[in-house]
Order: C-alpha cells, then sequence, then structure tokens
C-alpha cells in the first residue's frame, strides 16, 4: 500500500498543528504507523491522497449512515450555500429540523439547537444544574460526553485511546463535583445517589456505551436508573450524540423504551456537517435563555448548511425498511467477524446495537470499561494495519465503534470478512 503523499503531509502538518491532527485519536498513536490523509469518499469508500481505496466503517465517527456524499444531502447544501451560508438570525430550516427531532424523539418537547455534541451536553448539564439547584453530576467510567472540563472525569474515547485517565488543566475545583460509577453497575449507582441526591443534579449516560468500544446496557440498567433519578428528583440525561437516529429513528431511549429528562443529540442530524442538539420537557427547557435566565449561545447554532443536511439525511432515514436493512447488514458483518476470529482460534468478544458493532480482542465479556482495558490493544494495532492492507478502514483504535450506512453493500460485508480471515491467520 503506498503512503508517500500521506507521509508528506503529516510532516507537514505537524509543523503546524499539533500532533499533525485536530483530534487526537486520527494520529494512529493507539495502532502505530501514521495517518492516512484523504481526498476524498463516495458512499462507503474513502480514497486517499496516494490513491488507496478503502471501505470505511468509521464513517466520520457516525454522522454518516447514508453514506459519503449521498447525492439528495450534497445537492441540498449546494443550493442552500447559494442563498448564504450564515445568516445569525433565524431561518424557516431551524423550524423544520427542531420539529423532526421533537417529533422523533419521545422525551423532547422543545430542542435547543447548537454547533457539537460537546456543547450539547455542556448546555443539558447547566441546564440541569439550574433546575434542580444543585452542582453535582454522576457519570459512568469510559463513556465520553465531549471534552469540557468536568466531563473528563475517567472518560472514554480518545482518553481511553491514550491511556490518559484525567486531563491536564482541569482545576480539581471542577471534577470534585462529579462521581463516577462503572457502567451497568446499578447497585454503585444507588448508591451513590442514596448518599449525595441532595446536591446531585445529574446522571449522564450513554444509553449505549460507544467510546470505550460497543458496550450495550445490562437489560434492568436503563430502567433502573430511571426508576433511582425519579425517585430522588435527579434529572436523567441521555447522551445519544451518537445513538440518536442510530439504533432506531427516535433514538436508543425509543428501542429500550426508557425516557430521560434531557437527550443530547449530534452527528446524524447534521448528515456529516457540525451539529449538536439537546431537549427535554417545557418546563426544563423554558429556563433556557432568552425564555428563562440559563445563558447559551452560538453564533452558528442553526447553520443553514448544517441544518439542511441533517433535515435531508432524517428524511431518508423515514423510509420504510432503512433500520432492518442496516441491522441486518451489522449483523452479518459481526458474526462474520465471529467466525473468522474462531477459526484462527484468536479470543474475539463481539458486541452490537443496530448498526453500531464492537469486536473485543478479549475472552470477554466486556460489560464495562474495566472490562473493555483487558483487550489485546497490540493484536488489534495489528489487525487494524492487516486490514488497511485488505482495504477496510478500521476505527485506529481499539475503543471505539465500528458504523454501516446504508452505502454499505453485501459485497462490501463480504470482502471485509473475507479480509479479515486472512489478517487473523497467524494474528
Amino acid at each position: 500500500m503506498k503512503t508517500t503523499a500521506s507521509k508528506r503531509l503529516f510532516s507537514e502538518a505537524q509543523q503546524y498543528i499539533p500532533g499533525g491532527v485536530n483530534s487526537p485519536v486520527r494520529a494512529f498513536r493507539s495502532v502505530g504507523g501514521q495517518p492516512l490523509f484523504i481526498k476524498r469518499a463516495k458512499g462507503c469508500r474513502l480514497y486517499d491522497v496516494d490513491g488507496n481505496s478503502f471501505i470505511d466503517y468509521v464513517l466520520s465517527w457516525g454522522p454518516l449512515i447514508l453514506g459519503h456524499a449521498p447525492a439528495s444531502v450534497v445537492k441540498a447544501v449546494m443550493q442552500a450555500a447559494l442563498k448564504g451560508t450564515s445568516f445569525g438570525a433565524p431561518t424557516e430550516l431551524e423550524v423544520r429540523l427542531a420539529r423532526m427531532i421533537v417529533e422523533a424523539v419521545p422525551s423532547i418537547k422543545e430542542a435547543r439547537l447548537v454547533s457539537s455534541g460537546t456543547e450539547a451536553v455542556m448546555s443539558a448539564i447547566r441546564l440541569a444544574r439550574a433546575y434542580t439547584n444543585r452542582d453535582a453530576i454522576l457519570k459512568f467510567e469510559g463513556c465520553y460526553h465531549g471534552h469540557s472540563d468536568y466531563l473528563l472525569a475517567k472518560a472514554g474515547s480518545g482518553l481511553a485511546t491514550l491511556g490518559l485517565p484525567d486531563c491536564p488543566g482541569v482545576p480539581a475545583d471542577f471534577t470534585r463535583h462529579t462521581l463516577t460509577a462503572p457502567y451497568n453497575d446499578i447497585k454503585t449507582v444507588q448508591r451513590l445517589i442514596q448518599r449525595h441526591h441532595r446536591n446531585l443534579a445529574c446522571v449522564i449516560v450513554e444509553p449505549i456505551a460507544g467510546n470505550m468500544g460497543v458496550v450495550p446496557p445490562a437489560a434492568e440498567f436503563l430502567p433502573a436508573l430511571r426508576e433511582l433519578t425519579r425517585e430522588h428528583g435527579v434529572l436523567l440525561i441521555f447522551d445519544e450524540v451518537i445513538t440518536g437516529f442510530r439504533v432506531h429513528y427516535g433514538g436508543a431511549q425509543s428501542l429500550y423504551g426508557v425516557t430521560p429528562d434531557l437527550t443530547c443529540l449530534g452527528k446524524i442530524i447534521g448528515g456529516g456537517l457540525p451539529v449538536g442538539a439537546y431537549g427535554g420537557a417545557r418546563q426544563i427547557m423554558r429556563l433556557v435563555a432568552p425564555v428563562g435566565p440559563v445563558y447559551q449561545a452560538g453564533t452558528l447554532s442553526g447553520n443553514p448548511l448544517a441544518v439542511t443536511a441533517g433535515i435531508k439525511t432524517l428524511e431518508a432515514l423515514q423510509a420504510p425498511g432503512v433500520y432492518q436493512k442496516l441491522d441486518a447488514r451489522a449483523a452479518e458483518l459481526s458474526e462474520g467477524l465471529g467466525a473468522a476470529a474462531k477459526k484462527a482460534g484468536i479470543p474475539l468478544t463481539r458486541t452490537r446495537v443496530g448498526s453500531m458493532v464492537g469486536a473485543f480482542f478479549t475472552k470477554g465479556p466486556v460489560v464495562d470499561f474495566a472490562s473493555a482495558k483487558q483487550s489485546n490493544t497490540q493484536a488489534y494495532a495489528k489487525f487494524f494495519h492487516r486490514m488497511l492492507e485488505k482495504g477496510v478502514y478500521l476505527a485506529p483504535s481499539q475503543f471505539e465503534t465500528a458504523f454501516l450506512s446504508t452505502a454499505h453493500t453485501a459485497s462490501d460485508i463480504a470482502h471485509t470478512i473475507k479480509g479479515a480471515r486472512a489478517a487473523l491467520r497467524n494474528l
């Protein structure tokens, strides 16, 4: 596989950008080697600056559920750009996307659009603190909710990839308000809530953990969280930045039948452009300025290009059979990887919810961050590079999710499984 142009660009990038990348996991530190620089993409394929082609299971870390550059989205964004790229004033497009979100997501009666998932979570927690008049929050080890200061305690995603337990530059006074518990451990949550509920504003959780690899919730976990928080007057926040419109049109809360107080969204609702949103019941959302005293603003919030891409993406997801097709393709991939690993004698724990696929190089089971970290990251690194040689682009970290799109075909899945058989041999 030729990498000359990527190497040259990475060398140049390191002169101007910290680490040569604008988001840490892109640097390939977890798997070794150096990143590939992408020139273009279409459907489920990436094409790098050296002319290599890859079947893509990263999909910009989840937003591209329709694949790269779907014609309907590209055409709509181009038409929107001709009318102006940003106004700093309300548009009809914002109203349309907000209405689609409210109609789809059970917990959201009003939504505020922002520009990223980090911003959505940060704003939702501020709102929860104002609504309850309490300071403390509870999060789960290995769950990543963006890079705001008080949420970088025992986080997943890039922090898991880089092996950083905390982040320098975060004042200790900030994280003293943050409680942590193991994911899927409802007994620990119960003890923490009983002890701290008088000062506990909210519990925030990824309903399906996607930033330590894919870790589904235990059957009783989300219902028990809902019962405990309601009993003690603590708000429950679902971070559905990854799962929103990914595992079900109404998000994980529709899939599992558990309705939180607030929901954070991102990724798919922007169709590949920067976007985020948070929302919930009216009595909570009416605290947000200009109606209420909780200030939150953004120059590019409700950006017409991002909103247009989101609208066209959600319209496409309303077509009959979309999620059933995604589920079937993802199941085929997961089962094929499992069979390939078994034949090669490689310990592999597979996890999957809808079109989110996980594969941990460990005997398992994987139910939380501690068990996820038992994975053989060196084996994953070798597997990652061997799959690149086979024309398959996976996440450059054991602790991330593989995503499928409607653009992935049966032949793409078959090619991936065939490549995995060869990559796992003598691993």
